[in-house]
C-alpha cells in the first residue's frame, strides 16, 4: 500500500497555519465580549449555594393567576422545606406551606407549580413531601 508523500500536511505545518491565522484574527473562536467558563461557573456555583430558591416562569404566572401572594415568613418556611427535602434526598417534593402545595425540583432549587385550596389537589411525580 503506497501512500502519497505530503498528501496531509505535518503538525508543524498545522500548527503554523493555526499560529498565522490567530496572529491575524486574534483569538479563532472566542467571541466578542464573552465571559471567560471560570466566571460564569463561580457565579452559578454562588447562586447555588446561597439556597435562595428560584420561581421557574411558569411558577409565577401559577402565583399571579391564583392570585397568591408570599409573605416572608411563607417563602422562609418554603425554603427551609426545600433545604429538608434536599438533606432526604427528595428530587421532586411537594411542599405545603399553610394553604400552599409547591412543587419544587430540588436540585435546581426551583419552584415547577403552585397550588391554593381552591384547587384540586392531586399531585404526580414526585418522590417525597415535607409539610411546614
Amino acid at each position: 500500500m503506497n501512500i502519497p508523500v505530503n498528501q496531509f500536511p505535518s503538525i508543524e505545518q498545522m500548527t503554523q497555519q493555526l499560529n498565522a491565522a490567530k496572529n491575524t484574527s486574534g483569538n479563532i473562536n472566542k467571541p466578542q465580549n464573552s465571559t471567560p467558563f471560570s466566571e460564569v461557573l463561580k457565579s452559578k456555583q454562588a447562586a447555588s449555594e446561597t439556597g435562595e430558591l428560584k420561581f421557574s416562569k411558569h411558577a409565577n404566572e401559577r402565583l399571579a393567576s391564583r392570585n397568591i401572594d408570599l409573605t416572608d415568613n411563607q417563602l422562609e418556611r418554603l425554603e427551609n422545606g426545600a433545604k429538608k427535602a434536599s438533606e432526604k434526598g427528595i428530587n421532586e417534593s411537594l411542599v405545603m406551606v399553610d394553604n400552599l402545595a409547591f412543587i419544587v425540583n430540588v436540585k435546581n432549587n426551583t419552584v415547577i407549580t403552585a397550588v391554593n385550596d381552591g384547587e384540586d389537589r392531586v399531585f404526580t411525580n414526585i418522590d417525597g413531601a415535607v409539610i411546614m
